[in-house]
């Protein structure tokens, strides 16, 4: 019965799913918790080592011109996902949308996808949090044992010079308990602590940029474009579109909003304001740290560096030197931000596939009091824990950043077949110039997959094999549609 691999979920049962109950999400979330959602996923320390990073080697001062181009491939992809969440208000997101329009089969490859970009993005992410809570306590002298900042398979060389091998990444594992615990204690209070998150991170962001401004050097914008070593990539416009591709990968984080559908109030309203608000705030103030970042330094400065170092640079042209440590406690919260959104996202996808009966009931079973998914919360503290102690960052680093963008081909796909299949059902949010948005989302976004590494696509295809064997040996038997 090969067509039951692309049966749809109809809408009506998608409607019955969004009312509340004692058994569903409990509905806290505003426009406001949801654009600040949005922000807390996009901004994390992308910004400030990025930034420094594809002026150096790709576009020179000119990497404003890339967050633009970057900004417009995710817009494709931010408003296609608008339109579908207002369209279908329930947890789930693009795993929700493709079995409305594309059927069990491609549902469940793009929920597992999303397994793979929110699980593995959390594990990594808490990895590099524990990094950067090393770097801040050191600034103050305080210092933690490197054997129990690490995993087994990573080294560090001490100030006197001895090699110390990793034995566990006891603060990655701290960070990712902390959320969950606050994920499972429900989403208003994991609401307001993202809301205090996003206002620390983005008021060092302005800070920069108001501080740094009238440190600016107008020559170092000399020439705007540098000329192409010959290389593509290295300078012209090819290295703009090629820093483009780089620093797409840090807006990535709005599509988490849409995870949070199910908890929104009035999610036919307040889903595409999360959504592109969040994406457009980002945008401007990625563009003007940019702008201060390269004024106050000479792109070649950069060059060589990692980390926060790039910002260090632009910082040094400055009499503000507390700046430094001000960025790195953005990075924390950023990071931990991050964490959350990942971890929430990743269980409202889970709740979702539970309650198509793609997984096990477990996932989908609703704590009495705070109404929140919780014993799938759990589990993903214990996997994502586990992960983050033991497991090196590099191994998984680009592995979030292709089940993104996977994703988000997908939802484009969807807009283009709804569109076809069900023209007359009500669209509260309404993807403009159809069918070109959808196809040029499609065509970014699949580019942007492109230049990454082949190794990346190695291992997204091992994930997606042991994601069919999982689906054609328990979950075909057990899908409700």
């Amino acid at each position: 019965m090969p067509n039951r691999h692309f049966a749809k979920k109809p809408m009506s049962s998608i409607s019955e799913q969004a009312e509340e109950s004692e058994h569903s999400l409990k509905r806290t979330l505003s426009a406001y918790n949801l654009t600040s959602l949005g922000i807390g996923a996009i901004i994390g320390a992308g910004l400030f080592s990025i930034t420094g990073l594809a002026a150096a080697n790709n576009a020179g001062p000119a990497v404003t011109i890339s967050f633009i181009i970057a900004a417009v491939g995710c817009a494709f992809a931010g408003l296609c996902y608008a339109e579908f969440a207002s369209m279908i208000p329930v947890a789930g997101s693009a795993y929700t949308y493709s079995y409305a329009t594309m059927g069990r089969f491609i549902a469940w490859v793009i929920g597992w996808d999303l397994v793979l970009e929110y699980a593995v993005g959390a594990a990594t992410v808490s990895i590099s949090w524990s990094r950067y809570l090393v770097k801040f306590l050191d600034l103050f002298h305080l210092h933690l044992p490197a054997s129990f900042t690490m995993s087994p398979w990573d080294t560090a060389t001490l100030a006197d010079g001895t090699t110390v091998t990793g034995i566990v990444n006891l603060p990655a594992v701290f960070i990712v308990v902390m959320v969950s615990l606050l994920l499972i204690r429900g989403t208003k209070e994991s609401a307001f602590f993202n809301n205090a998150i996003v206002v620390i991170k983005v008021s060092v962001v302005l800070v920069f940029i108001f501080l740094g401004w009238a440190y600016i050097n107008t020559d170092n914008y000399v020439p705007y474009i540098p000329e192409n070593t010959g290389t593509f990539g290295q300078y012209g416009w090819s290295g703009i579109f090629r820093a483009a591709a780089i620093i797409f990968f840090a807006y990535i984080g709005f599509d988490a909003v849409s995870t949070a559908a199910q908890e929104a109030k009035n999610p036919k309203r307040d889903m595409p304001i999360g959504i592109l608000l969040s994406l457009g705030i980002c945008t401007v103030l990625y563009i003007l740290f940019a702008h201060v970042m390269t004024g106050l330094a000479n792109y070649t400065e950069f060059k060589g560096q990692d980390g926060i170092a790039p910002v260090a640079v632009a910082i040094a042209h400055t009499p503000y030197a507390f700046m430094q440590k001000l960025v790195i406690l953005a990075i924390l919260g950023g990071y931990a931000s991050v964490i959350m959104v990942m971890l929430l996202g990743q269980s409202r996808v889970f709740f979702s596939m539970s309650q198509d009966g793609f997984l096990p009931k477990v996932f989908s079973e609703v704590h009495p009091k705070f109404r929140t998914p919780w014993k799938s919360n759990a589990l993903f503290c214990l996997f994502v824990s586990l992960f983050a102690a033991f497991v090196p960052a590099r191994i998984v680093g680009e592995m979030t950043s292709i089940g993104t963008l996977f994703a988000f081909v997908l939802v484009c796909i969807g807009i283009l077949v709804l569109r076809k299949t069900h023209p007359d059902l009500p669209r509260p949010f309404r993807t403009p110039l159809v069918p070109l948005i959808p196809i040029l989302g499609v065509l970014t976004c699949f580019g942007m997959m492109a230049s990454l590494p082949a190794d990346t696509w190695i291992r997204l295809i091992a994930w997606m094999a042991v994601g069919v064997l999982i689906y054609y040996f328990y979950s075909r038997f057990h899908a409700k549609h």
